[in-house]
């Protein structure tokens, strides 16, 4: 039975894992090795749905500490400068995958030729704003939406609560471990002399792997045939008087792609590309161009996208990049991260702290299905985006390999955007749904047979209905806005741990 848990690895990973366990398991002594020799890659810093869930709910941090104390901003989906529209706006709703009662068929027949302000929150996205306003003037904070943070600030906010939840944190370098006779690890020793023995052991080295991959040399899988990227350029500048985007934009340059996460003061810029179609000086030249505020020396990062065969071996989980890395599309990582905790916990729980062979082997089908899930949705990202005729994107569009969902692009090339899809995807372990895929398809104009000719009074219902969502984002608050209200020592928050359901908001004296 388990009843002691050593984390290697005090970033976000290792903290959210800690504090997880210990929040929902509270009988198990849960200690962190916070080592000099794992850094952070630093991009990793818009997010998903799943995170405000996880950490109000899972973590049990207070929406107002949260803010105070991480700072973030809101982000409703994804700007994509991409494909043969020059953009288009995924959201964290369903604009595609829905029908209103007034018309016969999906939305995404109606959006054919204009894809935007195709639900609220697209509105909203499309006019610069964040939230609705509610009659009193404050903002309505619904459920579709997730953050933008800064790496740092939020890991300091974490680590103040691992502390208080008795977490004991332990400064050390790792140089070795000592291996169980049965198979597995006993413990691990610090350069300092010490030697920390554990039960279980959970693996958020970063890419260093230094229990799955450098102990337990688990083999590595490689996504490089659909996912060509291997390096970023990371630069940010002080935000002046550029206006808080309610989005993480995504826009395509030469060979690969660029982000640009908003912070209420910093904005974080990066280039993802490929060093078998760029050279390092030249990515640095072509970012610097079009970003002439970033720093002239804007920092490499190497990365491969893959991800181990098992995360599970043995007493040892890899969590985070330690298990697998993909590029920062989507903002999969920590995604990922929070998913993997909820299941490595339930499966803890339901096991009675004593897992079997075959829980590990569930956890690493579900761990496998999930990664290979998010390798297809984002491989479909290159292999439809028409925007440049360069070698790379060239590349892209004749080499990616997307033969895992070829039963759905066959359907959807029949039928168009319609929520039968779904039957055509496989098992899917990961949040984007069938939704993702469809907005993807119709942002980038993919053609269909079966298309559907509104009829004149199709259109104006259709019309009419985004004309109420762009009314709706007219009057709405824009980021900086919202964010008033929300640093306003009179602030007050309803509803604060039903984090599955949109907080009730209220203001005093409003």
């Amino acid at each position: 039975m388990i009843k002691t848990i050593l984390v290697l690895g005090s970033g976000s990973a290792g903290l959210i894992a800690a504090i997880s366990l210990r929040r929902k398991l509270p009988q198990l002594d849960i200690r962190v090795v916070r080592s000099p020799e794992i850094g952070v890659i630093g991009v990793g810093e818009g997010t998903t749905p799943n995170f405000p869930k996880h950490v109000f709910d899972f973590l049990g941090i207070s929406r107002k500490r949260f803010f105070a104390l991480a700072e973030p901003t809101w982000k409703l989906g994804i700007r994509f400068l991409w494909g043969p529209r020059g953009h288009f706006d995924y959201t964290f709703d369903q604009q595609v995958d829905s029908q209103w009662n007034d018309l016969p068929m999906p939305n995404g027949y109606y959006c054919d030729e204009e894809f935007r302000c195709a639900s609220v929150p697209s509105a909203l996205m499309w006019h610069g704003k964040v939230f609705p306003r509610q009659p009193n003037g404050c903002p309505d904070i619904q459920g579709w939406h997730a953050f933008h943070i800064e790496n740092k600030k939020f890991v300091d906010l974490l680590e103040l609560l691992a502390r208080e939840n008795g977490i004991g944190i332990i400064d050390g370098k790792v140089t070795g471990s000592d291996r169980l006779s049965g198979g597995g690890i006993a413990a691990v020793h610090l350069e300092d002399g010490r030697r920390l023995e554990a039960d279980f052991f959970i693996d958020c080295s970063g890419f260093r792997s230094e229990l799955l991959a450098r102990t337990l040399e688990e083999p590595y899988v490689s996504f490089d045939s659909s996912l060509f990227c291997d390096r970023a350029i990371i630069g940010g500048w002080d935000r002046t008087t550029e206006p808080i985007l309610p989005y993480t934009t995504a826009e395509t340059m030469d060979s690969g792609w660029a982000w640009q996460i908003e912070h209420e003061h910093h904005i974080n810029r990066g280039y993802v590309y490929s060093s078998q179609f760029i050279s390092d000086d030249q990515a640095a030249d072509e970012f610097l161009r079009k970003n002439p505020k970033a720093p002239k020396s804007p920092r490499v990062v190497k990365f491969r996208s893959g991800c181990y065969k098992r995360l599970w071996v043995e007493n040892v989980v890899a969590i985070g990049n330690s298990g697998g890395f993909v590029e920062p599309l989507e903002a999969t990582a920590l995604m990922i991260v929070c998913s993997h905790v909820q299941t490595l916990l339930e499966m803890l729980n339901r096991s009675h702290l004593n897992p079997t062979p075959t829980w590990r082997s569930l956890y690493n089908d579900l761990a496998a299905q999930g990664w290979t899930d998010i390798r297809d949705f984002l491989a479909l990202h290159y292999k439809l985006n028409t925007a440049l005729d360069t070698p790379f994107w060239r590349h892209c569009r004749e080499e990616t390999d997307i033969s895992n969902i070829a039963p759905l692009l066959e359907f959807y090339a029949e039928n168009g955007p319609t929520g039968f899809c779904r039957y055509r995807l496989p098992r899917m372990e990961n949040d984007f749904g069938v939704e993702g895929y469809l907005v993807m398809l119709v942002g980038n104009r993919t053609p269909y047979r079966a298309k559907h000719t509104p009829t004149t009074d199709e259109r104006q219902r259709w019309e009419r209905h985004r004309a109420d969502f762009i009314a709706t984002a007219r009057t709405a608050l824009d980021v900086k806005e919202a964010l008033g209200y929300i640093h306003h020592p009179g602030w007050e928050w309803h509803g604060d741990v039903a984090a599955q359901s949109a907080p009730v908001m209220a203001h005093q004296g409003v």
